[in-house]
């Protein structure tokens, strides 16, 4: 690229920022995401077996999702890109950035986050109760306002690498494309990737395949979460102490380090026991408990994460205006 192209590219991370700040990410039916879904469910209603099968079958069939899938939203979105190429180099940049906007996801994460913020602090703990269902798979139904504000701050943690991070990374290596194939396995992983009887062996590639593109992601997060403790002025060496420590006592090879680096930062403790359909499962404590969750403590673990997201964009944008 010539300087004149170079500058607007770097820029990209950026853009797709301020398009996410300003747009947010719209509930519709054209998003391409939610297209993106009704993929995987095509692919999934055409290959899982419609008679019983053994799990090696059921594993191959689930491979074939997960090529299929990726394959299709390559094609497409290198399509469209070629496309906008030919339009204009500019035209090209703009879509780069819209189709990483589509990746990332820093205004939904502080949206949910602080409506179940906004009802603790109100009060509110039943609608908090339900707001907090809507973004997690456990059970709901009559925890109080630490529990509330436990599974909330869990999801933004982990979902700052599924959600921001990794599309940025991927940004960074293989260009928008890159970002909206991310996407696309991630997603897989949220819909096909649980260890249920339909899913196991199925959904069994889409799982992995998710874990192997956040492993790298993962551990930059917990770089980040650090910085950005030091700038709230939170106990970074805590964090990073904590991070190390508990990280992979997080039942995924890669939530840990983003879950256990913010409960560092904030001294309190993540994990316990979470019950779906009534059936509780234990989940390994992370940090120690030396404060007891609050509402508060979610609203800090947002300033993290878009600190955090700020931090890792402008690296980026210097990595891609000097590379």
């Amino acid at each position: 690229m010539s300087e004149l192209e170079t500058l607007p590219y770097a820029l990209v991370p950026f853009m797709a920022l301020i398009i996410d700040a300003v747009i947010g990410d719209p509930r519709s039916d054209w998003h391409p995401v939610v297209l993106i879904g009704k993929l995987i469910s095509t692919w999934e209603n055409k290959l899982y077996p419609k008679h019983h099968t053994d799990n090696m079958k059921l594993f191959l069939y689930g491979c074939g999702v997960v090529l299929l899938v990726l394959v299709s939203v390559g094609i497409v979105s290198t399509v469209i890109l070629y496309i906008a190429a030919k339009a204009g180099i500019f035209c090209y940049f703009l879509l780069s950035a819209v189709l990483l906007y589509v990746s990332i996801t820093p205004r939904a994460l502080a949206r949910d986050g602080m409506e179940i913020y906004n009802l603790l602090k109100k009060g509110n703990v039943e609608t908090a109760r339900a707001r907090l269902y809507w973004i997690v798979g456990r059970d709901t139904d009559g925890l109080n306002e630490s529990e509330i504000s436990r599974g909330t701050i869990e999801t933004v943690a982990e979902n700052t690498t599924d959600g921001i991070i990794s599309p940025l990374f991927y940004f960074l290596l293989l260009g928008p494309i890159g970002a909206i194939v991310y996407r696309a396995g991630n997603t897989m992983d949220s819909m096909i990737g649980y260890k249920n009887e339909r899913y196991l062996f199925f959904g069994r590639a889409a799982a992995r395949l998710d874990d192997v593109l956040n492993y790298i992601p993962a551990r930059v997060t917990y770089l980040l979460f650090i910085i950005a403790a030091f700038i709230l002025r939170l106990d970074w060496r805590n964090a990073c102490v904590i991070g190390f420590r508990d990280a992979n006592k997080h039942p995924s090879p890669n939530g840990g380090y983003a879950e256990a680096t913010v409960a560092g930062a904030m001294h309190v403790q993540l994990g316990g026991y979470n019950y779906y359909n009534g059936k509780p499962e234990f989940r390994a404590y992370m940090g120690d408990s030396d404060q007891t969750l609050r509402a508060e403590h979610i609203k800090t673990t947002i300033w993290m994460m878009y600190l955090a997201t700020i931090i890792f964009a402008f690296m980026e944008s210097l990595i891609l205006l000097f590379w």
